[in-house]
């Protein structure tokens, strides 16, 4: 299954998606996903795992990882808690062309 496949499952069903993107592995949850100037693109809020900015507090804005599919490695969705952060409702730039966003 390729990785937007997988992203898109996880939306669809309320999935984790783990992987590994600029060295570090994520866990996240997918809230939209789609394009940005024709590159596939999602929005993820991030709970746990690393990156290079550092992760806060669950339930924090600043967890919100706009990434590109194309450098995801070693990705999979599994069941789990899903995560998310109240700014959610305010309107995104991560992607431009939105194929499907999760409902709450």
């Amino acid at each position: 299954m390729d990785i937007y496949q997988i992203v898109l499952e996880a939306i669809q069903n309320k999935r984790i998606v783990v992987a590994w993107y600029d060295g570090y592995e994520r866990i996240m949850c997918p809230h939209v996903l789609g394009t940005k100037k024709g590159r596939a693109q999602a929005l993820f809020y991030q709970f746990a795992g690393n990156s290079k900015s550092g992760l806060s507090p669950d339930g924090s804005p600043d967890n919100w990882r706009c990434l590109f599919l194309d450098q995801l490695t070693d990705v999979h969705s599994e069941d789990g808690q899903w995560h998310s952060a109240p700014s959610h409702s305010r309107p995104q730039t991560c992607v431009d062309q939105i194929d499907v966003v999760v409902t709450f």
